[in-house]
């Protein structure tokens, strides 16, 4: 089976045309970093606006990458959520529409269902079940994923995810948007010792988690110690360690809790060297293999909605001759494959 997958939850355009027996044939992807940056966060009207004059275009130049023509498809896979609702339904209703003119089946995809099976377009993919760690955008979660669709939600965070508190944290040190690649680079230049911060929700029981309080403690810090190049450095790595050890211990009690002995990490955040070089050495620890997706699959990209949706539509699913897009949506929801 040939899909194609359209993604556009938020800043990210991103097209792709998978084949259940060739694999990976072609896949795009336009960042709006550049239209946001001056705003220091994305504008959801630009986003949306930004989607509909890159889509199209960034859809024919996929298709002829993957030498796809429409007739060479079986069906579309499109990101219906969670996100901003006004890049989701470009996404949404460009799917639809070429799925009935095509006169194929459509499929809606859960962008964090994408995230989580990204590491399935590896080489080596990992096998079910498996603990995930999803650390992506706003969201920051574990989950306990016995197969195709079935996922129980272990834990997430309660205020800030990672990745909004990374973004937040750069923001107040001065550095460019979007800031969490700007502050692990600063981070490079710290000194780990100067500053220690907390480990949010690690004093007690359970796998949720909680960011927000990081935020003020980095801006406290800065009060006090004084706004120069090597305190800035120094909280930057200070931040970037606090958060790696949380997600570390959280992902080994995760795996304790379950008895499971395969990890995947997926998400923007699951670029990070840092927080790959401490899973790693928390697997050799714990006899548990982990897996990623390849950096460039990490962030937002239509490579993993439309395996997603290769795999729901080999399942049989089908959307009605409607589309969707749900702003929320949980992961919990989705029907299990067979």
């Amino acid at each position: 089976m040939r899909v194609l997958g359209i993604e556009t939850s938020c800043d990210e355009t991103g097209v792709a045309v998978y084949d259940s027996r060739a694999g990976l044939l072609a896949h795009a992807v336009h960042s709006q970093v550049s239209l946001h940056a001056a705003f220091g966060g994305v504008v959801p009207e630009l986003a949306s606006r930004d989607h509909v004059r890159k889509l199209l275009p960034l859809l024919k130049t996929v298709m002829s990458q993957a030498r796809t023509e429409a007739a060479d498809l079986d069906g579309v896979a499109y990101t219906a959520g969670p996100g901003l609702i006004g890049a989701l339904l470009v996404g949404a209703a460009t799917a639809r529409s070429l799925a009935w003119a095509w006169d194929m089946p459509a499929v809606a995809v859960h962008h964090m269902e994408g995230h989580l099976l990204a590491p399935m377009l590896e080489p080596e993919p990992p096998e079910f079940p498996f603990v995930a760690l999803l650390v992506s955008g706003g969201h920051t979660q574990l989950v306990s994923v016995a197969g195709l669709g079935n996922y129980q939600l272990l834990g997430e965070s309660l205020d800030d995810a990672a990745g909004e508190a990374f973004d937040k944290t750069a923001k107040l040190l001065g550095l460019a948007y979007p800031g969490g690649p700007a502050l692990a680079a600063l981070a490079r230049a710290g000194d780990p010792h100067r500053f220690r911060f907390p480990r949010p929700m690690t004093n007690r029981p359970g796998l949720d988690f909680s960011f927000s309080g990081l935020k003020t403690f980095a801006i406290n810090t800065l009060r006090t110690a004084g706004d120069d190049d090597q305190t800035r450095a120094d909280i930057a790595i200070a931040f970037e360690l606090a958060v790696v050890d949380t997600l570390v211990l959280k992902c080994r009690r995760a795996l304790q809790q379950t008895g499971l002995n395969r990890l995947i990490i997926a998400g923007g955040v699951g670029a990070n060297a840092r927080l790959r070089a401490e899973l790693d050495a928390l697997g050799a620890r714990q006899a548990a293999r982990v897996h990623y997706p390849r950096p460039e699959l990490c962030t937002d990209n239509g490579a993993m909605i439309a395996f997603a949706g290769c795999q729901r539509l080999l399942a049989g699913e089908r959307e009605p001759a409607v589309f969707r897009a749900a702003p929320r949506w949980s992961m919990e929801e989705l029907a299990a494959l067979g």
